[in-house]
């Protein structure tokens, strides 16, 4: 118990001490960037004295010229960069934490800057993490600080009073970080509390003589301790290195040491070591990684998009027409209905990988995740089967969640389904939704997340559970335990997606023959339920009038958008790009009453083409299209206000829907030139 208080009161006075107020200097060339930083961190209760450079020259001159408490950079700059940065500060010999915030990093960049020294490496879109990243990079500095220090006072006490004992004793004593002494043949003399709590000793356990250096150490750490004893013997000093070391439990805890010498009262030269824990470094490298595979399949998904849904769009269009035309007897109807019904499980599939990749549109709104889940219910046991029971535990006094409920839903459905899986002899499914809070002790669990108020759903079976290997890549797309033609690997990365893109957390439990639970953590808000909201109803869409300036650089899918849109009574004029648009609708002498756009086109993308059309015919309506958007129409994952998105692949009914909501149903005058 010592031990423990003793560390934990060293940690306390370390988190206590870290300053409310801030000097930040922030490398970013967009000023938009800059400011979303300072708000995050204002956010969280830290004051920001923020100078904002962008160019290599500004930077040193700062740098040399102030003094700062850590320093946020975008990872490219027109000119320069995050790295070159870097790498000046770190050639400096200044002591600054340094955090990269970027869009983008590649895996093996992002992991050898971490340990190079860069403190964290944020994404963009995911600003939240800024604030906690700020504080642990403080506190890593701070520990820094403080061994520093031991590291001169011992020095400073060996050369004031001849390499004294009694002040050895002191500093051992201080608990501020894991220190111990020993001799050169790996025979431990002696340790303070904050390194027998580290590794779970008893200071019995020490006096028994069984804490030897071999003994603690695994075996393939060996020959980088023998190194370090023969520098130690050379030098005097062995410069910092990563190991782990054997707890008592036979757990292991990675650590960074360092090891120096002196002379005892014996004449016999000891080793003093200085041992930090890295587990969160550790844990946060083995996350990034994961993070930058993942992330790497997303950017794959979202760079196949836009081409895959275009050619989708083709494939359902043309076959719902083929099928609409043939009639009900005709026999190649079914064959167009296959063709249909194959194109929609592609477009499904592309889905998936969007929700994976977080680069869905989201249309979030408050929910009762009690009545959400209650919903979910009536289609989950035909899914499950009869002999699974399933059980729903409802929260009392539940917080709302704001999200998008189809999302949600494709949440629980794929968690049970993959439940379902899981037992194949039958069992039970329970769904328990309670009010849940994160401290400062459980966000350490959920690497990014922040203090606050949930609401928890968790999905818990009986079946056959996971071991620690299968559960380190369950979120991975296209892993799985199936057997071959069985599952795509998808499920459990989508719900992954979406729960991340909702600002949420995910997190599993399992043990083999004992079952799996999978705990999901939604941002409890104080608003209340939306009321009144719109029925899904599927009556025929009216047929339109209005006229129609189609604007696909795809010209199969803008054939099939042209004849959709003309059977069902607009004027459509087409054209393949921006500046093609523009110059149709100059010749064009007739009112223009919606231009439908795709988003991402070469040259001009379809928020330019709406900005330059909006000031020359005020009032037209607009419609976007896409299978994937850029930043253009989309801010993480939510569409801009007052936008309206048709996405593809579209049907027939879908897209005569969708326009028709943009025009709205009244009969209007459109927009003359």
């Amino acid at each position: 118990m010592t031990s423990i208080t003793h560390e934990r009161k060293g940690f306390r006075e370390i988190e206590q001490s870290v300053p409310t107020r801030l000097r930040v200097l922030i490398l970013e060339d967009s000023r938009r960037d800059a400011e979303l930083c300072i708000q995050e961190l204002k956010k969280a209760g830290i004051e920001v004295d923020a100078d904002v450079v962008d160019t290599e020259g500004a930077f040193v001159a700062r740098l040399q010229s102030q003094v700062y408490d850590v320093i946020l950079s975008d990872y490219r700059l027109p000119t320069w960069g995050g790295v070159e940065a870097f790498r000046l500060l770190k050639d400096s010999g200044r002591d600054i934490p340094f955090i990269l915030i970027t869009g983008t990093l590649g895996e093996e960049a992002a992991v050898d800057l971490i340990k190079d020294g860069v403190a964290d490496y944020i994404l963009k879109d995911r600003l939240v993490r800024l604030p906690s990243a700020v504080r642990r990079a403080l506190r890593e500095k701070m520990t820094r600080d403080e061994r520093e220090r031991a590291i001169v006072a011992l020095r400073e006490s060996e050369e004031r009073v001849g390499r004294s004992e009694a002040r050895v004793r002191r500093l051992v004593e201080s608990n501020i970080i894991g220190v111990s002494t020993g001799d050169l043949n790996g025979k431990l003399i002696d340790a303070n509390d904050a390194f027998l709590g580290l590794l779970g000793f008893t200071r019995e356990d020490l006096l028994s003589g069984e804490m030897r250096w071999d003994a603690l150490t695994p075996p393939e750490y060996r020959d980088a301790d023998q190194l370090a004893v023969e520098r130690l013997r050379s030098t005097g000093i062995a410069s910092p290195w990563e190991k782990q070391f054997l707890r008592k439990d036979g757990s292991r805890v990675s650590v960074l040491i360092g090891v120096t010498t002196l002379t005892a009262a014996s004449g016999e030269l000891e080793a003093v070591s200085f041992v930090v824990d890295i587990s969160e470094r550790k844990q946060l490298e083995a996350q990034l990684r994961q993070a930058q595979k993942m992330e790497a399949v997303g950017q794959l998904a979202g760079g196949i998009a836009h081409d895959f849904n275009n050619l989708l769009g083709v494939i359902i269009g043309w076959s719902e027409v083929f099928e609409e035309r043939l009639g009900e007897n005709h026999p190649l109807r079914p064959k167009a209905e296959q063709i249909k019904k194959a194109g929609q499980r592609a477009a499904a599939l592309t889905r998936q990988l969007l929700a994976f990749s977080r680069k869905q549109v989201l249309e979030p709104v408050i929910l009762d995740l009690n009545t959400v889940v209650a919903d979910t219910l009536k289609m989950l046991q035909r899914l499950i089967g009869e002999d699974i029971e399933l059980i729903k535990i409802p929260g009392p006094e539940l917080g709302q969640v704001k999200a998008d409920q189809g999302q949600i839903e494709q949440v629980i459905m794929n968690l049970a389904v993959n439940a379902r899986d899981a037992m194949p002899q039958g069992g039970k499914l329970t769904i328990r939704i309670v009010n849940a809070k994160m401290d400062d002790i459980s966000i350490r669990q959920h690497p990014g997340a922040v203090p606050g108020s949930y609401v928890m759903v968790a999905v818990s079976d009986t079946g056959c559970g996971m071991d620690h290997e299968t559960q380190s890549h369950i979120f991975e797309p296209f892993f799985t335990t199936k057997e071959l033609g069985k599952g795509t690997g998808l499920g459990l990365s989508t719900v992954y997606g979406i729960v991340k893109q909702s600002g949420g957390y995910i997190s599993v439990y399992s043990e083999l023959g004992r079952g799996t639970t999978f705990k999901i953590y939604l941002p409890r808000i104080e608003q209340s339920v939306a009321q009144g909201a719109q029925s899904k109803n599927v009556k025929e869409p009216v047929r339109g009038w209005e006229t129609v300036l189609l604007v696909e650089d795809s010209p199969p899918l803008r054939e099939l958008a042209r004849e959709l849109l003309e059977d069902n009574g607009y004027t459509v004029l087409e054209a393949t790009n921006g500046i093609d648009a523009i110059q149709v609708a100059e010749k064009y002498v007739k009112p223009i009453h919606l231009l439908l756009t795709d988003v991402v086109m070469p040259g001009m993308d379809g928020s330019k083409l709406a900005e330059r059309m909006g000031h020359s015919y005020p009032g037209i309506k607009v419609l976007y299209m896409s299978g994937y958007t850029n930043d253009a129409i989309v801010h993480h994952g939510l569409l801009d206000s007052g936008v309206a998105l048709l996405q593809k692949p579209f049907t027939r009914e879908s897209l005569t829907r969708k326009v028709r909501d943009v025009l709205g149903m009244d009969e209007g005058e459109g927009v003359s030139h």
